[in-house]
């Protein structure tokens, strides 16, 4: 009986809201979130024309995304800044992100809740002798969303850093920045002796650091792929990997390990992103760098 009784109410509740007028009940669903909405379109047929409205992922869309797509990269996009329907628009920033800033940034959009990513390219990186060829060479790269990515050739000294304008991403949010990154198909070493040092820090801010361990196959090394350094047991800080963070493989084919998390208040301050190993004596090689993604850590979806 009591089932019976939640089900009459259910029934009640739906009819209820298929009796609003549809830009009430989109009203509604912009309140919610881009997964309730296309959820509620299986509701009734108010719904599925309510959860299309303009109204609903106008919502959702940030407020500057024109002004962002604006500094994209000479190109096409997969729809019409004025005429799609802003569901098409959403979407497509989710799915397809736009190269910005001459094509060393990128933009999309979390589809689990609609705000900002950013993605620093390479190029937009300070990479410590990235100008000096005998150390770092800058190539194209077919599973890259960037023009050129940095490939390590050889140094002693690895030092990486970023900077983005608060700005960018949207206020009174918590976001995870995440170094991307491959391995030589041809062989790398190194990256397997002492962790990385790794910190994200708002300028005049608080600041988070950890310790972070490049060597994605530490425990499965490709054959012929690496040069295991013998001295790994003699070496103290060898302890230190096993206590790091480990790199996740992404659903594009590149690692990423997270280099820290800040809340976003707003304002005109900058975030500096930072990833070194300097206390090493030993030579590293074989680091594929694509860039640093800032995601928001609430997003559930996987990289």
């Amino acid at each position: 009986m009591e089932e019976e009784e939640k089900g009459k109410a259910t029934e009640e509740e739906i009819s209820d809201f298929s009796s609003l007028p549809e830009g009430v009940v989109a009203k509604i669903l912009s309140l919610t979130t881009p997964p309730d909405v296309c959820r509620s379109s299986a509701v009734c047929r108010t719904f599925v024309a309510a959860s299309q409205s303009d109204i609903v992922w106008d919502r959702f869309l940030p407020t500057d995304w024109e002004l962002l797509i604006s500094r994209r990269k000479p190109s096409n996009l997969n729809f019409d800044p004025i005429s799609s329907p802003k569901k098409e628009t959403f979407f497509s920033l989710c799915d397809s992100p736009l190269l910005i800033d001459d094509g060393n940034k990128s933009f999309s959009l979390d589809k689990w809740s609609g705000k900002k990513c950013i993605m620093l390219g390479a190029r937009d990186l300070s990479i410590v002798w990235s100008d000096m060829p005998v150390y770092w060479t800058w190539e194209p790269h077919p599973e890259s969303r960037f023009a050129e990515v940095a490939v390590l050739l050889n140094v002693w000294w690895l030092e990486i850093k970023g900077k983005l304008s608060c700005k960018m991403l949207c206020p009174a949010t918590t976001y995870a920045a995440y170094f991307v990154f491959k391995m030589s198909e041809r062989r790398y070493y190194g990256f397997d002796i002492v962790a990385a040092d790794a910190a994200v820090a708002i300028v005049a801010g608080e600041c988070w650091t950890s310790r972070v361990c490049l060597d994605p196959f530490l425990d499965n090394a490709p054959p012929k792929r690496r040069r295991r350094t013998p001295c790994l047991r003699r070496n103290p800080l060898g302890n230190s990997m096993s206590r790091a963070k480990q790199p996740q493989e992404r659903h594009d084919g590149w690692f990423e390990i997270e280099l820290g998390e800040l809340h976003n208040n707003g304002g005109d301050d900058e975030i500096e992103f930072f990833l070194k190993e300097v206390n090493c004596n030993y030579s590293k090689s074989g680091l594929i760098v694509q860039g640093i993604d800032i995601r928001p850590k609430i997003s559930r979806r996987p990289a």
